[in-house]
């Protein structure tokens, strides 16, 4: 993925997910629709992360390409 389909899909998962919490605000969310959300904030930090990875890797004049998704166990337990 390059940039701009990096960010197109960042896109569409805030969509979706301004939609969920809408419905789960109003109540009327189901628990399909929590675990989704769930899944949700967890690909939205993979593409983040993604997206950094390919900004690092240009701007020290690497390959942004050989960037990788990382797995979810390793971008849910950085470090802050």
């Amino acid at each position: 993925m390059d940039d701009p389909d990096v960010l197109s899909r960042i896109n569409s998962l805030v969509d979706e997910e301004h939609h969920l919490l809408a419905q789960r605000t109003g109540g009327g969310a189901s628990s399909d629709e929590h675990a989704r959300l769930s899944k949700i904030e967890v690909e939205l930090d993979q593409c983040w992360d993604l997206l950094r990875q390919r900004r690092a890797r240009r701007n020290a004049g690497e390959d942004p390409d050989a960037a990788a998704a990382r797995d979810a166990d390793t971008v849910e337990h950085y470090r802050q």
